[in-house]
């Protein structure tokens, strides 16, 4: 089993969402996160300055058998790409177990089949 978790432009959530839900990726969490980037500057906007040292993205955490890990990962780095700084990060971790509270039972059959 794997755990990817992808930090992504807020912007372009609701398109990687459908594009996820599209591809029978039928559970997924998600949450505002704010960051530090590696572009450090001030803007002005209607005459208020403001850094730009805190980003504002949101993260999604999926955890997947290993043989959707590929498909996953291709569907987020295409609908979230626009090919700017800032795009964010994909990251691919190893999960040990997983357990159904309800049932009790463990490993990868707890987790459901895409369509």
């Amino acid at each position: 089993m794997k755990k990817i978790e992808a930090i992504i432009r807020k912007t372009k959530f609701e398109e990687v969402k459908e594009a996820l839900l599209n591809s029978d990726i039928n559970w997924f969490e998600y949450h505002d996160v704010h960051g530090i980037g590696q572009s450090r500057q001030e803007r002005i906007y209607r005459g208020v300055q403001y850094s730009t040292d805190v980003i504002e993205r949101v993260a999604i955490t999926i955890v997947c058998r290993d043989i959707f890990l590929e498909p996953t990962v291709e569907v987020i780095l295409k609908v979230a790409h626009t090919g700017e700084v800032g795009d964010g990060r994909i990251f691919v971790s190893e999960m040990l177990d997983t357990y159904s509270i309800r049932t009790g039972e463990n490993g990868d059959t707890v987790l459901r089949d895409k369509k």
